[in-house]
């Protein structure tokens, strides 16, 4: 399947560098299915039409259509992750129903899986495209199409909205950019800090890897023939931190222990596990598989926060590595977005987001603005603790308030977003649980503030 794209070129020169690594097909193309009828999953409205499908490159996908939809607005989604494993279709059915609040609103949703698992920002932008042409094919073309970019998958939007921005006066084939709890920035910067959390974390635990394991620098996550489980680990976790137990069940090293690694990184206790896990498995896939070895990640000259009377030890004590200048930036190449896009761009993340620290915000205002488009982007916080889905409310506020801005050339405010939110909460917050939260007022402190900065 030929897949159009706008890249200017010497943004499609940077990519060359990292295509090998990240963006490449199958060996053996799978074969293309076209939407076929399925049976909508119980949150998506009655009465909305539902298909699946595989685009040929091996990613699959689900659509939904809701009653009366008359080619008006669609949204697609690139979802959060990424995932490790290869794509199984449940993974594009588990978005649809966690987002089925966007077929309600009266807007057509697909997904994708992307086309395998693993690391790759740009061909999750690539197959997040082939599926909006394979929609447009089948179904016609919408009104309006929106990207909505999820956790990872924001960072993944951003990217495609500048791969396949519009060129020689043509219309482009996305209108708004939607980005919600985004992972933004590129992978070099938002992922430093699991580097960090592998460090300090042997320092204190020295059990990933045991010292009758074989030995592997840190950065690689696991090695390849490594039998550990994810089980084994969260065992291994609770071992040395008691995390897993009741606080009044652990012992006093294990709660000294947990707080000098929560005070180095600076992750709530909630995502320890999670965040070790990616720091284990992804890394594992970032390294050896798309980075043929090689580092992205350095911590020469950080310093780890800690009490006074272990600070020293601590920094002497924790393992240091110099990241690979190649690898950093097939990376970058990869990940980083540029901030050069025209589209009219909103984003809500949660102030207290335990997995995308809200402060990645503050690094992708920093990317718009030096690319002279800052001034297309509003970003808005709410006052939650979730990573994976927000309130019921807030997405159609967003996607309203955002095609506004494109129809009729109003610009959204975060004190606007909420009042939005509210308006609509008799409609969509029917159990009374979910409310509005966004505080027009907050804007998130720099990045460096909770991951130190590493050396140039």
């Amino acid at each position: 399947m030929h897949l159009e794209r706008r890249a200017r070129p010497a943004f499609a020169a940077a990519l060359t560098a990292a295509a090998a690594l990240f963006a490449t097909l199958p060996a053996q193309a799978a074969r293309v299915e076209g939407p076929r009828a399925a049976t909508c999953p119980a949150p998506v409205p009655e009465g909305a039409r539902c298909y699946t499908g595989a685009d040929g490159t091996g990613a699959l996908y689900w659509i939904a259509i809701p009653r009366d939809w008359n080619r008006g607005v669609l949204v697609m989604h690139a979802h959060g992750g990424p995932e490790t494993g290869p794509p199984k279709l449940e993974r594009s059915e588990e978005d649809l129903k966690r987002w089925a609040v966007t077929v309600k609103a009266g807007y057509a949703w697909a997904g994708s899986t992307y086309r395998r698992g693993g690391y790759g920002v740009t061909m999750a932008a690539e197959d997040t495209e082939r599926l909006r042409q394979l929609f447009v094919r089948h179904f016609g073309e919408p009104r309006r199409t929106l990207l909505h970019g999820q956790s990872y998958g924001a960072g993944v939007a951003a990217k495609a909205a500048e791969l396949y921005a519009p060129a020689g006066g043509a219309k482009g084939p996305y209108d708004g950019l939607l980005l919600t709890s985004g992972v933004l920035g590129g992978g070099n910067s938002a992922y430093d800090f699991r580097l960090d959390l592998r460090v300090v974390y042997q320092y204190v635990c020295r059990n990933h890897p045991k010292p009758d394991e074989p030995q592997y620098p840190l950065w690689q996550g696991l090695p390849l023939d490594a039998k550990l489980t994810r089980k084994e680990l969260a065992e291994r976790v609770r071992e040395c931190t008691g995390v897993g137990l009741p606080a009044a069940q652990r012992t006093p090293e294990q709660a000294a222990r947990l707080k000098t690694i929560l005070t180095a990184v600076k992750i709530p206790e909630r995502s320890l596990v999670g965040h070790l896990n990616w720091a284990t498995w992804l890394f594992q896939d970032l390294t050896q598989l798309r980075l043929q070895g090689r580092n992205p990640f350095g911590n020469v000259g950080v310093s780890y926060a800690a009490a006074p009377a272990e600070a020293a030890a601590l920094n002497a004590g924790v393992p240091r590595y110099a990241a690979d200048p190649q690898a950093q930036g097939a990376l970058a190449a990869d990940s980083q977005p540029t901030g050069r896009t025209a589209l009219p761009t909103v984003g809500l993340h949660a102030i207290h987001d335990p997995t995308a620290f809200v402060e990645l915000e503050n690094a992708y205002r920093r990317i718009r603005d030096a690319a002279g488009t800052g001034d297309l982007l509003v970003q808005s916080f709410s006052d939650e603790r979730e990573h994976s889905y927000l309130s019921d409310s807030e997405y159609p506020a967003l996607f309203a308030a955002l095609l506004d801005w494109i129809d009729k050339g109003e610009k959204p405010t975060p004190a606007g977003l909420a009042q939005r939110c509210a308006a609509l909460m008799p409609r969509y917050d029917t159990d009374g649980r979910n409310g509005c939260h966004i505080q027009p007022a907050w804007q998130p402190p720099p990045l460096e503030s909770r991951v130190p900065a590493r050396a140039p």
